[in-house]
């Protein structure tokens, strides 16, 4: 007897779609590099362009930004690598960016400034507001417009920091943002496998890049030397190992819902 009750069973969607889980694997794919001027984003975006994906960098100076485009182009291979201006927290500037894309099969968010930081008892509205917009929020955008766009097999990569698992003094308003979009990771891979779409975070400890030289005071090459010492390593990691990471999630196509954690064991220490 039929149960007249019940809900008819969906049509099952077609299952993930399987590639190369190397690197190799997203030749001819397009990936869309959201703060993708300098550090990790730039490195990412070289790597990926090595690799034979089409590359298209974004950021908010147009100076930097053709500077990281001539800079990956000039790498070599054939693959197309082009620029648009964008601030992620502005919704239009980043639909426009996914225009001037077309296609995209993946998506890396790195842009967003450290803001949030001070004592929790002089934290202003404002404050907490600009830190979260460049944060979560703007992780929401780029799952929104990603929810439209990207075909099955596509994947969204996000960026935490490893002050989440051990915080600092002064570090709450920063924090409470980033650590929002390590919870919104579960969630869209939850919502998103529907689509086939995979959403991951990689949690980054201390690498050399210019935002880490620029916050920290870390101007020269030895300056950063005697800060990495300290570390497990022996030193801060470079952009290019940062940025190999969220290339072998674009590539693994059986990982999602997942925060990685790439920081030499900074956390252990």
């Amino acid at each position: 007897m039929t149960d007249v009750f019940s809900t008819p069973a969906a049509p099952a969607a077609a299952p993930a779609p399987v590639r190369s889980p190397l690197p190799g694997g997203l030749a001819g794919s397009t990936v869309l590099v959201l703060g993708g001027t300098s550090g990790i984003g730039l490195a990412a975006g070289r790597l990926l362009h090595e690799v034979g994906a089409r590359v298209v960098l974004s950021g908010r100076s147009k100076d930097r930004l053709d500077a990281a485009v001539e800079s990956v182009a000039g790498d070599g291979g054939d693959a197309e690598v082009l620029g648009a201006v964008a601030d992620v927290t502005d919704e239009d500037a980043v639909r426009a960016a996914f225009d001037l894309a077309g296609r995209v099969d993946h998506v890396l968010l790195t842009a967003g400034a450290f803001t949030g930081a001070g004592a929790v008892a002089e934290l202003t509205a404002e404050a907490a507001r600009a830190a979260y917009d460049q944060r979560a929020w703007a992780a929401l955008i780029v799952a929104r417009l990603a929810a439209e766009r990207l075909p099955a097999g596509g994947s969204i990569t996000l960026t935490s920091g490893s002050l989440v698992l051990r915080p600092r003094p002064g570090m709450a308003g920063a924090m409470a943002a980033v650590g929002a979009v390590e919870a919104l990771t579960a969630s869209l891979a939850v919502e998103l496998a529907e689509r086939r779409v995979r959403v991951n975070t990689v949690r980054y400890g201390g690498f050399d890049t210019p935002l880490m030289r620029a916050a920290g005071g870390l101007e020269t090459d030895e300056a950063i030397r005697q800060a990495g010492a300290g570390t497990p390593l022996g030193r801060f990691g470079t952009a290019e190992e940062a940025g190999a990471a969220p290339v072998f999630l674009m590539a693994n196509t059986y990982i999602t819902g997942q925060v990685i954690t790439v920081d030499g064991a900074q956390t252990l220490a």
